[in-house]
């Protein structure tokens, strides 16, 4: 029978897929890490991990020893906020994983401001363009462009934002005007790496005709600087423009786009009352916040 330091040590392994990451999690040597997972598996009778040079990965039964490892977390974290008096409060840590473009321009602002309104709370963003593993745990939560096609996890909508053309004024001035999206052709356009875009919804320039990226990133940071820079025409949320007043849109009849952000959270958590709330709060805020911004731009 595993014990809860031998789940703990089981997650570890399971977020971290190596067993050095997962001793950072846990605070041990990996070789101890590995010696705790061997040991485990002879007592349970059953590999939990598939061993190769991309890392550990779950077999069947791991699958299963990983929901009831949640199940157990979940409950040993209950217990702990119990034991402290404030059984679901906003305390503790709280992973959320994003695209950088919401964790860069709308994420900062609003969990800095529901911190503030509960101190003891810990709030972890994870800007990586990509999707989150929520059954590994490698997020409590997640924002994606799209609901999640398959997967224990339950998604609501975040909030509605839009998208537009825009140039720095000083790019604008040096080179030829944009009077419709055909003049694009002769400009130098800013946008994703097309074999690395995760999403069909981030695939903003099929929008506008354009086929051919000459400054690309899968970081939506790194087009936002192009642009600041003035070098050259991308397509940008609106909710980044106040960032930078140097930047205006282009355009704007011509060319609008409406995507949606989406929170998604693993099923299994459907009861944990300190995640609803949180999440419920975010939503709110960020909102609000996409709104604010957007009659900004």
């Amino acid at each position: 029978m595993a014990d809860w330091d031998d789940l703990r040590i089981f997650l570890a392994v399971a977020r971290g897929e190596s067993l050095s990451a997962a001793g950072r999690l846990v605070r041990l040597d990996p070789a101890t890490v590995g010696r705790r997972i061997a040991r485990l598996e002879e007592a349970l009778g059953a590999r939990l991990f598939l061993r190769s040079p991309q890392g550990y990965g779950l077999t069947a039964a791991g699958e299963r020893l990983m929901s009831h490892a949640l199940r157990t977390e979940q409950a040993v974290i209950g217990a702990l906020e119990e034991l402290r008096g404030a059984p679901g409060s906003l305390t503790g840590q709280i992973r959320i994983g994003a695209p950088d473009g919401v964790a860069n321009y709308l994420l900062p602002q609003v969990v800095a401001a529901i911190c503030d309104a509960n101190p003891g709370l810990e709030v972890q963003i994870v800007a990586l363009p990509r999707v989150f593993n929520l059954s590994k745990r490698e997020a409590d939560m997640a924002i994606a462009v799209s609901r999640p096609a398959a997967g224990r996890l339950v998604a609501q909508k975040l909030t509605d934002y839009r998208l537009h053309l825009a140039a720095a004024r000083d790019y604008l001035a040096r080179h030829p005007p944009i009077r419709d999206l055909a003049d694009l052709a002769g400009h130098r356009m800013i946008g994703y790496i097309p074999d690395l875009i995760f999403d069909s919804e981030l695939d903003y320039l099929a929008a506008a005709g354009v086929e051919t990226v000459a400054l690309a990133s899968n970081s939506v940071s790194v087009q936002f600087n192009w642009l600041r820079l003035g070098a050259g025409v991308a397509i940008v949320h609106d909710f980044a423009l106040p960032a930078a007043p140097d930047l205006v849109r282009i355009l704007p009849d011509a060319l609008s786009l409406s995507r949606s952000f989406y929170l998604i959270r693993h099923a299994d958590d459907r009861r944990n009352e300190r995640l609803n709330r949180f999440a419920e709060l975010l939503v709110l805020a960020v909102r609000r916040e996409t709104q604010r911004l957007e009659a900004l731009a």
